[in-house]
């Protein structure tokens, strides 16, 4: 069976997004209603500038007590996010999560076109289990190389 590609896997195949000026509740709004973990921060010619997630949500306004109807996008998103191009494997998204510590990768065309974001959540337990397995292997063979 061919391995699935990132594309093949996300769950929601059109762009959450919001500018980098909205507010951050209005960018829980659009979340919560897309039932989503992040939105992407574009301009209005759709450049990707970053994302916001759940998580920075809570650490990054939450846990600093910033206003959410206030604070722009831009000041909490992450920038220039890494992503990925939509033939790329499941299980070495996974592995780039792994390794970078995030759950979200936006999915970009070659083309530059945004095409969405494949979640964690995305992936089944059989690439989860084949990425933590190829982490384990990277790591033991950084620490045999010193």
């Amino acid at each position: 069976m061919p391995e699935r590609t990132v594309f093949q896997s996300m769950s929601q195949r059109h762009v959450i997004s919001v500018g980098p000026n909205a507010s951050l509740y209005d960018a829980a709004c659009v979340m919560t209603r897309a039932n989503c973990g992040s939105v992407l921060i574009i301009d209005s010619s759709n450049t990707l500038l970053g994302i916001v997630t759940e998580r920075d949500l809570m650490t990054r306004v939450m846990a600093k007590a910033l206003d959410p109807a206030t604070t722009h996008c831009s000041a909490v998103m992450t920038r220039g996010p890494r992503v990925v191009p939509p033939e790329t494997k499941v299980a070495d998204a996974v592995l780039i999560m792994i390794e970078r510590g995030f759950r979200h990768l936006p999915v970009v065309s070659h083309e530059g076109k945004i095409l969405g974001v494949f979640s964690v959540r995305d992936a089944l337990p059989r690439e989860v289990n084949a990425a933590v397995s190829l982490a384990e292997f990277n790591e033991q063979v950084n620490d045999a190389l010193g």
